[in-house]
């Protein structure tokens, strides 16, 4: 696969689960805590799963935007998409993550947002980059 990179970022992350994470320019700095449904001690620090939650949901709509374009179907100004992120141990060993996107796109027909909806899962890049992955759930609000 090759892919015309038109921007790159970066971010370090130190301590683990357990520790912090930061952009190279410094725009984004997060504390990381382990979840205690994953045997940590909870805490006011964020995890992996919930950036992937808001990075996946943020891209998700770029991607309802450039569809809206190419199939010339409006996409509403209150377009939202809630991401669910789960992750768990896999049968076949180690652990996996799971996705389930809920898109509301108030006042679009149920044809026109099933036809947006399909056209941004082809188009978005962590659609691109989990398909085959890890399951991802598309539901229609």
């Amino acid at each position: 696969m090759s892919v015309d990179v038109k921007y790159r970022t970066r971010a370090t992350a130190t301590g683990g689960r357990d520790g912090q994470a930061r952009t190279e320019d410094g725009r984004f700095e997060v504390k990381l805590a382990t979840p205690a449904e994953l045997g940590g001690a909870g805490g006011d620090g964020t995890n992996p799963e919930q950036l992937f939650a808001a990075g996946y949901s943020a891209c998700f709509i770029g991607a309802l935007k450039v569809a809206g374009q190419q199939l010339k179907l409006r996409v509403p100004n209150d377009v939202s998409v809630t991401a669910t992120v789960g992750i768990g141990p896999r049968s076949e060993g180690g652990f996996g993550i799971t996705a389930d996107l809920a898109i509301t796109l108030p006042g679009v027909e149920r044809a026109d947002a099933e036809k947006l909806v399909a056209a941004a899962h082809q188009i978005c890049p962590y659609s691109n980059a989990t398909r085959n992955n890890l399951d991802v759930g598309l539901t229609i609000v």
